[in-house]
């Protein structure tokens, strides 16, 4: 298979995750959690959080968390940044994560945004952008904190190493985060940012290196991240250094969402 008909399949598949019933576009609310237990509009139960987890008392609804019903109050207890759990109330999935203090934000399989979604506009893919790369891993790991689309946010991510490049003749280097299964991912901007492209950030996958270190950049997979497309998002900035001074015009451009 070609180049681009390789990347046209990755583009498929990708807008198909991104128009998932209970995805990113299915968002229609997010309500940071109180002290004292309250209810939300439109959500069965109560809700609140304390100093480690985020609770609800579902008060006869039904509920249910990971197949299980929820018969009582139930306590969840995550990481701060981490990946965020569900709990199932009919059609919808109430998401609880950790971003600071504990949030809930709602997935609605019948929300406009998914229902209008028409794909994501993008760079036409070019086998200029796929750059090599060299993975320098740091002696130690180094927990590093990054600003976020909210004000006066925070994320904490581990930063294993950094990735060096050659573009026009002029050296550049990523620091990278570890990847959600292998490899790395990688926040960055650039002179599009703002331009023709998001202006907070995108993402970009890098595989695992190869035995020398090598690992390869293709810029044509450069996705938007999940604030892009909705206001219930609260994704983090690009680490300091992961502005490249150069436009990379390749990846995905600035969503219908955001106009």
């Amino acid at each position: 298979m070609g180049f681009t008909a390789q990347w046209q399949d990755w583009k498929t598949a990708r807008e198909r995750d991104l128009a998932e019933p209970h995805g990113w576009l299915a968002l229609v609310s997010l309500d940071w959690l109180e002290d004292e237990p309250r209810e939300y509009p439109g959500l069965p139960g109560r809700w609140w959080q304390d100093a480690d987890a985020a609770h609800v008392d579902p008060q006869g609804a039904v509920l249910e968390h990971e197949g299980t019903a929820l018969t009582g109050v139930h306590r969840f207890e995550l990481v701060n940044s981490g990946p965020g759990t569900r709990v199932s109330s009919g059609d919808l999935e109430i998401e609880v994560a950790r971003r600071g203090g504990y949030l809930i934000r709602v997935h609605d399989p019948k929300a406009e945004a998914v229902r209008a979604f028409r794909g994501v506009p993008s760079y036409e893919p070019q086998e200029s952008w796929v750059l090599e790369g060299t993975y320098e891993p740091f002696d130690e790991p180094r927990p590093t904190t990054v600003g976020a689309v909210v004000a006066g946010l925070t994320h904490v991510y581990t930063a294993p190493g950094v990735v060096r490049f050659t573009h026009d003749g002029t050296e550049h280097t990523l620091t990278a985060f570890n990847g959600k299964k292998d490899g790395f991912s990688i926040l960055f901007t650039d002179a599009t940012s703002g331009v023709t492209t998001y202006a907070a950030n995108r993402s970009l996958s890098v595989p695992e290196p190869d035995e020398r270190g090598r690992v390869r950049l293709d810029f044509n997979r450069a996705v938007n991240l999940p604030c892009a497309f909705t206001e219930y998002a609260t994704c983090p900035l690009p680490p300091e250094g992961n502005r490249l001074p150069f436009a990379v015009e390749a990846g995905e451009k600035i969503p219908h969402e955001a106009h």
